[in-house]
């Protein structure tokens, strides 16, 4: 089993709403949003399976990649705040027949899953910052089970 799994953080947000899970993209974070599109088109990023959090912010996020890069999403609870590596090594299983996954989803829970896969103490050596777009290639769906091929952040792209 190989495959790419693509970690995208939500872009910027705004600070105020009803509650949390209902921030909506700022313009900087449309923008941003925007700006992954092109990096990943630019890259040849474009032919993947995309699942997103549901949170308004991250479903915001991978709506507009999706839709700048021509590909469908789907929403998929595991992905909310909170989410823990060992769930997404169990719910990714399903995605195992596909070459390259891109989650969209939040911080620290990207972190967390990325020291997990790459062998690390969790959240300590490894932060993945908003809009930032964080490559690992997986052998195995598990601890030490991947290895980083790179990690942007969206100023950079």
């Amino acid at each position: 089993m190989k495959m790419e799994l693509y970690l995208l953080r939500h872009a910027d947000a705004d600070t105020l709403a009803v509650t949390d899970d209902e921030r909506p993209l700022s313009e900087k974070g449309e923008a941003q949003s925007r700006k992954v599109a092109r990096f990943c088109a630019a890259h040849e990023i474009v032919k993947m399976k995309l699942l997103t959090s549901p949170v308004r912010r991250a479903r915001q996020t991978a709506e507009i990649v999706a839709s700048d890069l021509g590909i469908e999403f789907s929403e998929v609870p595991w992905l909310t705040c909170g989410m823990r590596p060992e769930t997404a090594l169990t719910r990714l299983q399903e995605w195992t027949g596909e070459r390259a996954v891109m989650i969209v989803g939040h911080e620290p829970d990207f972190s967390a899953l990325a020291a997990h896969l790459l062998g690390l103490r969790s959240g300590e050596q490894i932060e993945v910052r908003k809009a930032s777009l964080t490559l690992l290639t997986v052998d195995a769906l598990e601890k030490s089970g991947a290895r980083l091929d790179f990690s942007v952040p969206c100023r950079l792209m």
